[in-house]
């Protein structure tokens, strides 16, 4: 699907009081910034926020950050969230494949869903199941790596099985017709036009 820009995106986004626009200074230290020690969960591709910021409302002793690579999708979670007090919820905007700069040891669970699929055999290491990326999460954990993925995309699926298992991970819970009380925009989507969504909980051995 292709992205929609939005006018004035970056300033939207640097602007809003959910927003951390120095995620590199917290390395190490984003107990701090939520002001207390609950765990800490992220998900990377938030795009508007539908998931994490329910996530964030329904439980409030969690942390919760949503990492986007692009702005104009955040503009549309900060919409999102309008006049709501939301203490247990922030956004960045950041490539993943440099997670390790802004996270040492905090992570309690990472959430992937509905991730670009790169159906292209030479773009691979572009997906955030292979192995250029699990390896790239190892250090974010501050226990051992917890991850849920859901996706619609039933090849992409099937790669990041055999991707997990190559990376040492193990299957807690694995369902091929997935429903979530969490869902995303995408997943919405999807489940109108009947297609099936696949969701795998992993862990590292």
């Amino acid at each position: 699907m292709r992205l929609k820009h939005i006018k004035n995106a970056d300033i939207i986004v640097s602007n809003s009081e959910y927003t951390i626009n120095n995620p590199k200074d917290y390395k190490g230290k984003w107990n701090e910034l939520f002001n207390n020690t609950n765990p800490i969960e992220i998900e990377i591709g938030t795009g508007k926020g539908k998931f994490i910021i329910s996530k964030a409302l329904n439980n409030k002793n969690t942390n919760y950050i949503g990492i986007e690579k692009y702005d104009s999708p955040l503009v549309g979670a900060i919409k999102r969230i309008g006049q709501d007090k939301i203490p247990n919820l922030r956004l960045i905007c950041f490539d993943a494949i440099n997670i390790e700069e802004i996270f040492d040891h905090e992570i309690s669970k990472l959430y992937l869903n509905f991730s670009d699929p790169w159906p292209k055999k030479k773009h691979a290491k572009r997906r955030l199941t292979s192995s250029n990326f699990l390896e790239r999460y190892n250090n974010i954990f501050i226990n051992k790596p917890d991850i849920e993925f859901k996706t619609d995309n039933d090849d992409l699926f099937d790669y990041s099985l055999i991707s997990f298992e190559e990376n040492g991970y193990e299957i807690v819970e694995i369902d091929r017709n997935y429903f979530d009380e969490y869902t995303t925009e995408y997943e919405d989507k999807f489940i109108g036009l009947g297609k099936n969504i696949n969701y795998v909980h992993i862990v590292k051995k």
